[in-house]
């Protein structure tokens, strides 16, 4: 199998991306979980004066990434992308609290509880950089 075609592969079959559902299951979950955040007390206020079509659009796009899918994301790093918050006061709770939202979302959706902690473990490992350690 030549790369672009193992690429095109993974991306369909193998992929986490795929085991969720692929673009369906991505639009779905960040539908659902930015009306969860949005509704979280614990970290609302940090979306008070986000433009959450774009928000919602972006997130589609960088989970996409993230999960093996196909690369469109064209945003800034987690770290750039959070730098504004920290002096905000963001912080591990706030994380905390984006994960749980995140998880409560794919169960609300059916996943199943493993691909759920792989998504949590890949939203752990952005952790240092939203919080800019």
């Amino acid at each position: 199998m030549t790369s672009k075609m193992s690429d095109w592969w993974t991306q369909t079959h193998d992929s986490l991306y795929a085991q969720l559902g692929g673009e369906p299951a991505v639009d779905a979950a960040v539908d659902i979980f930015y009306r969860k955040v949005l509704s979280d007390d614990r970290i609302s206020h940090f979306f008070e004066d986000v433009d959450m079509d774009q928000q919602a659009a972006k997130q589609k796009a960088f989970l996409t990434m993230a999960f093996g899918g196909p690369h469109h994301y064209t945003g800034q790093d987690m770290r750039r992308a959070h730098a504004h918050l920290v002096p905000r006061g963001l912080s591990d709770g706030h994380v905390n609290a984006v994960i749980e939202n995140l998880a409560s979302t794919l169960r609300e959706l059916g996943v199943r509880e493993e691909l759920i902690a792989q998504v949590g473990a890949i939203a752990e490992s952005t952790r240092s950089d939203v919080l800019n350690r």
